[in-house]
């Protein structure tokens, strides 16, 4: 019986690298745990960690800053564009959205990395204020900052 107990040191490296490697797949909820800075606080979106996996158009540093969206219509009418726009965005799904503020989740082609999108339309601006931020990982390679940018393409566009 001391012999099913005591295994070999590498088989216990083997199993803690099985269940290390697993967990995400049978604990999905934990692998993509939304992030606590989400929302607008006070007339503003979260500012960017120090990693390079996020730009913001509000209060943020030279490498994650990011202007935001002009609009030339009513604030409902660029909302509700920009709710159409984000249909048509690859892998992308809106979450929760109020009459001003907009949060979507886009994932990433391949390994399915989540990023959180957010919009933000202040009551006396005619702007849309953005941010896109990686949920893992210390750099995207652009990729947030790239679907920011098509998006207020396909907005200026479609003339908001």
């Amino acid at each position: 019986m001391s012999r099913l107990i005591a295994m070999p040191t590498a088989v216990n490296y083997a199993l803690a690298i099985f269940f290390t490697l697993t967990s995400s797949v049978i604990f999905p909820a934990t692998a993509w745990a939304t992030s606590s800075s989400l929302g607008v606080d006070n007339g503003h979106l979260s500012a960017c960690p120090a990693s390079d996996n996020c730009v913001v158009s509000q209060d943020a540093d030279a490498k994650h800053t990011i202007d935001p969206i002009p609009y030339h219509v009513d604030r409902d009418k660029a909302r509700e564009i920009l709710l159409k726009v984000l249909t048509v965005v690859p892998r992308t799904e809106v979450i929760e959205q109020t009459d001003n503020y907009i949060h979507a989740l886009a994932k990433s082609r391949i390994f399915k990395f989540v990023d959180d999108v957010e919009f933000y339309l202040p009551p006396n601006e005619s702007v849309i204020q953005m941010r896109s931020a990686s949920r893992v990982g210390e750099s995207d390679l652009g990729v947030n900052r790239r679907r920011l940018e098509q998006i207020r393409l396909a907005l200026r566009d479609l003339k908001v």
